[in-house]
C-alpha cells in the first residue's frame, strides 16, 4: 500500500486499476484509499491469489464481473463512470501467466489461458458502449515489446500462438492498443522486468505485459499515455510498472 499511495500522491489519475492484489474484500484497504480520496471501489477479491481492484475519485460503479477463467477465480471486475458526458466503461483484467511449456497437452495452464483468451473475445464481440479494457495481459505481442524476439519466441507470453489468440480478441471488437498510439513500434516499450534480476536495469531484460485497448471512438479521444519505468526501482516495488494514459471525455 505504501507503494500505491506514493503513486497516487505523485501522480493523481482519477481511476486507479489493480490486478493480482492477493486479498478478499474484507481485508481490501478501503480506508488507506479512502484517506487519499479514492472513495469510489470496486473489488473482486480472493484470498492469497489473483484478485482485482478499481478504486476512484470520480463518480463510478461496478458493473460487470466476468468468470472467463471459468472456475470462479477473481480474474476481471468492470466499472462504469457515472459523472455527466463521462459515456466510459472500463474493464479490468487479470488473463492468467500460462505457467511455463506453451503446449496445453503437456501443460493445462498454457491451455486455460487460451481458453480465458477464447471467452473474452466472444465477450468482446457483443460490446456495444465505449469501453476501454486495461490490465495485465500477460503477452507481449510485439517484437519491440520484449528484450529478444528470437529468444523468446518459445516462451510463454511471447509465442505465436499467443499472438494469434491476443490478435483474435483485438479484432472482435477493433481495439485499439492506446499505448502503442503513443510509443509506436518499434519503439522499445516494456511494464515488466523479472525479479530474478537484481538490477532491472542491468540487461534491460523487460516485457510489454500490461495492456490498455479501447474501444474505437473512446481511442480517439486519448490524449495521452506514460509508462512510469522508474516505480520498478521503488522500495520493495512491483514487477510490473504504472500506465496511464489519459482521455478528454
Amino acid at each position: 500500500m505504501p507503494i500505491v499511495a506514493r503513486f497516487l500522491t505523485e501522480q493523481a489519475p482519477d481511476v486507479l486499476c489493480l490486478q493480482e492484489i492477493k486479498t478478499v474484500e474484507e481485508t481490501f484497504p478501503f480506508e488507506a484509499f479512502n484517506e487519499l480520496g479514492y472513495t469510489y471501489h470496486a473489488v473482486h477479491g480472493q484470498k492469497g491469489y489473483h484478485g482485482v481492484a478499481t478504486v476512484s475519485r470520480i463518480p463510478m460503479r461496478e458493473f460487470s464481473r466476468h468468470d472467463w477463467q471459468a472456475n470462479g477465480e477473481a480474474r476481471h471486475v468492470g466499472v462504469e463512470l457515472t459523472g455527466e458526458g463521462q459515456d466510459m466503461i472500463i474493464e479490468n483484467v487479470y488473463v492468467p501467466a500460462g505457467g511455463d511449456v506453451a503446449d496445453r497437452e503437456v501443460n493445462p495452464k498454457f491451455g486455460q489461458k487460451l481458453d480465458f483468451l477464447g471467452r473474452m473475445t466472444d465477450w468482446a464481440g457483443q460490446i456495444t458502449r465505449p469501453t476501454l479494457i486495461v490490465g495485465d495481459f500477460n503477452i507481449a505481442p510485439l517484437e519491440s515489446d520484449v528484450w529478444s524476439h528470437k529468444q523468446l519466441l518459445k516462451v510463454v507470453s511471447h509465442t505465436p500462438l499467443e499472438v494469434e489468440t491476443l490478435d483474435r480478441f483485438k479484432s472482435a471488437h477493433g481495439w485499439t492498443d492506446v499505448g502503442r498510439e503513443f510509443i509506436r513500434d518499434p519503439e522499445r516499450y516494456y511494464s515488466w522486468w523479472s525479479y530474478r534480476s537484481k538490477d532491472y536495469r542491468v540487461g534491460d531484460r523487460g516485457r510489454r505485459l500490461d495492456h490498455m485497448w479501447a474501444s474505437p471512438e473512446l481511442a480517439a479521444r486519448a490524449t495521452g499515455h506514460r509508462v512510469h519505468e522508474d516505480c520498478r526501482g521503488w522500495e520493495k516495488p512491483s514487477d510490473h510498472v504504472p500506465l496511464v494514459t489519459e482521455f478528454d471525455l
